[in-house]
């Protein structure tokens, strides 16, 4: 008996330290233990649990997933879950507003606005401080019994310290992070974080719902034997009772302050883990929502402001071949025009052939789409297949110079080092921006003086001359001249731009950087060695094989040797400032910069002689914290590295003007 008590004392302690250490790292985002030392103690917990059989209700042993269930139970729930009202203009906030108002005699009203997810809403059932059910939403009124799924996720408590009836409701979500580290391994990857959750929680099998690591995010108080007065107050109390809530809760009368705040969100939503698609605005005065009351299919008292969608379907009519200048061919989807994120698309990338493979791409097939900035938009997947979709069928020959292709498993290759495509692509790397930033060499105008024999390959652009470009079409006296002015200028390079220029494969602008700084000039890095290229940092085995290869090849010898005769000086500049505050320290970035893009901050940071790293490690010197700051923040502070705010960033980069 006494055995017993003991095992049964040290099981209620395992559990509280579990949950608690759970707590830490999944709401808080501030682990106290390592991975090792949690799994030692929950191996500890599961074997007592098996020797004495005895298994508490809110054990973290309960999460894993049980058996198959044959079907999913209706649920009704105690207070309707309804929709919410929508509106994309800041006119319809206005009205909104207004609406309210004449229920406060035209007086000012709190308002609080959260993030709307993108997710699957739930309503969890507690009683007596123990979970006993979860459910989805359903019609408002019907919904499905999940509660077995429910309990896999980590962040949904299995106790509370309120102990009387109440409904918790929020939405399932699948982190953009936890989504693209399962696609990594998936056999088949999942279309986006929405249709993720959705078929995690409507999965029969809790496991699977396990595997997908969804997070619940809580919101809002449906039933309750407690009468809150406010949002505010109920926010407070999501937080006190261990659930998971948004950093983000902001209250304000001034619809002009919310409104902007909304902007703000706007911007920087692409930069969250989480997939939102809006932001809703509640009146904060439960006695205020009384008032007003709700139509048949929302309240009254709040409103969703709805972002452009990132994401849409549409129909793929054909699959075409993208020559790129390393010879690999990139799939790109032809589809039936679509309006996505303010622009009409009628293109997306497949990546390879096995993206087409896995993703299950069909031919006049629904597919869909999403697009992240203004970058081509991507193939998630498809929707619906129809009696006329088919297979999309894998070229065997260039689709330009119709070689014969190589296929590596993954990519298909074009090896003719002739072939058009690879050639005009090679020229308008080139002359990029990043790389020898040859202004007015536009794809366009390649291909136009391509196609007029004026130039051929890359060396060709310094010979040209006035005569070659007039009766060009489009070119007049004033574009030749820029056009001419802006190629003698591009002669007088700096060493890293004109490495990256070279196009050699796998070896991007920031690589070209570093190997600038280590090489200093073109002739020592010309003569670099295999071994040389491994001993530098974030050099590996496959960009030190390509540099070396790329040297050796005859056409490439030719084409450094007719640069250097048309009159190319490469240079490198050193930062000299050592004065800089930025000069020879690293940072690292973590969440949203109001003022900046990342990249913009970046490059700031390396133009003033600093250096950016992925990951706060012991080398870093300083951390710069924006909004929504993730898990890098609090491992800067374990460290004692010291933390910027954005503000204290601008104020340095302004004092180093």
């Amino acid at each position: 008996m006494k055995e017993e008590n003991n095992a049964l004392q040290e099981i209620k302690s395992l559990v509280d330290k579990l949950n608690k250490y759970s707590y830490e790292y999944y709401v808080l985002d501030k682990p106290t233990i390592s991975d090792k030392e949690y799994d030692l103690l929950y191996d500890r917990l599961l074997n007592l649990e098996k020797s004495t059989g005895i298994v508490l209700d809110n054990s973290p042993s309960k999460r894993v997933g049980g058996e198959i269930i044959k079907e999913f139970k209706p649920f009704n729930h105690r207070k309707r879950l309804y929709s919410l009202d929508k509106t994309k203009s800041k006119i319809g906030l206005i009205n909104w507003v207004n609406k309210i108002k004449k229920l406060c005699n035209n007086e000012s009203f709190n308002m609080v606005l959260e993030y709307k997810y993108d997710g699957l809403t739930l309503s969890l059932t507690y009683n007596e401080g123990k979970l006993i059910s979860a459910a989805t939403r359903g019609d408002g009124l019907v919904g499905e019994d999940v509660s077995e799924q429910a309990k896999t996720i980590k962040t949904i408590p299995l106790t509370i310290d309120y102990k009387g009836l109440i409904e918790m409701q929020g939405e399932a979500v699948m982190k953009n992070s936890v989504l693209e580290k399962y696609n990594k391994s998936a056999s088949e990857p999942l279309k986006n974080a929405r249709n993720a959750v959705a078929g995690a929680i409507r999965n029969l099998d809790p496991k699977v719902t396990a595997q997908r690591n969804l997070d619940f995010i809580c919101y809002n108080v449906g039933y309750s034997d407690y009468q809150f007065k406010s949002q505010c107050e109920v926010h407070e109390f999501i937080i006190k009772n261990g659930f998971f809530a948004s950093d983000f809760f902001f209250s304000s009368d001034d619809i002009e302050k919310i409104y902007e705040k909304i902007n703000e969100i706007d911007k920087k939503r692409k930069t969250l883990d989480i997939q939102i698609d809006g932001a809703v605005i509640k009146t904060d005065d439960f006695s205020l929502r009384e008032k007003a009351g709700y139509t048949d299919k929302f309240p009254k008292w709040a409103i969703a402001y709805k972002f452009e969608a990132d994401e849409v379907t549409t129909i793929l009519k054909d699959v075409i071949w993208q020559v790129g200048r390393t010879g690999k061919l990139t799939p790109l989807a032809v589809m039936e025009p679509v309006e996505i994120g303010g622009a009409t698309v009628k293109r997306a990338t497949l990546n390879n052939k096995n993206d087409i493979a896995r993703k299950k791409i069909k031919i006049n097939s629904r597919i869909l789409i999403r697009r992240s900035n203004d970058v081509i938009p991507e193939v998630l997947g498809v929707t619906q297949d129809y009696d006329d979709s088919k297979e999309v069928k894998i070229i065997e020959y260039c689709p330009v110079c119709h070689s014969k292709l190589f296929d590596d498993g993954i990519n298909l290759f074009c090896e003719n080092m002739n072939c058009t495509a690879q050639i005009l692509c090679k020229i308008e790397h080139f002359c990029s921006k990043s790389a020898m930033d040859i202004e007015g060499l536009s794809e366009k105008t390649i291909k136009l003086l391509y196609e007029h024999n004026k130039i051929k390959s890359i060396p060709d652009i310094y010979c040209l001359t006035k005569y070659d470009l007039i009766g060009l079409e489009g070119f007049k006296e004033t574009k030749i001249n820029n056009l001419l002015n802006s190629i003698e200028r591009s002669k007088k390079v700096e060493l890293y731009r004109f490495i990256y220029a070279l196009g050699i494969n796998e070896i991007g602008l920031k690589t070209s950087k570093d190997l600038a700084v280590h090489f200093k000039s073109f002739p020592d890095f010309l003569n670099c060695t295999f071994e040389s290229l491994m001993a530098l940092d974030n050099i590996g085995d496959i960009m030190a094989s390509n540099i070396i290869n790329f040297f050796e090849l005859p056409e490439n010898k030719n084409l450094i040797s007719r640069l250097f005769n048309a009159g190319i000086q490469i240079f490198y500049k050193e930062n000299e400032d050592k004065q800089n505050f930025f000069y020879g320290k690293r940072f690292v970035f973590t969440g949203t910069l109001l003022n900046y893009k990342r990249s913009e901050a970046s490059k700031l940071i390396e133009d003033n002689g600093g250096e950016i790293q992925s990951s706060v490690n012991n080398s870093t010197d300083y951390l710069i914290a924006g909004s929504d700051a993730g898990s890098k923040l609090q491992k800067a502070i374990e460290k004692g590295i010291t933390v910027l705010s954005e503000d204290e960033f601008i104020n340095l980069l302004q004092n180093n003007s």
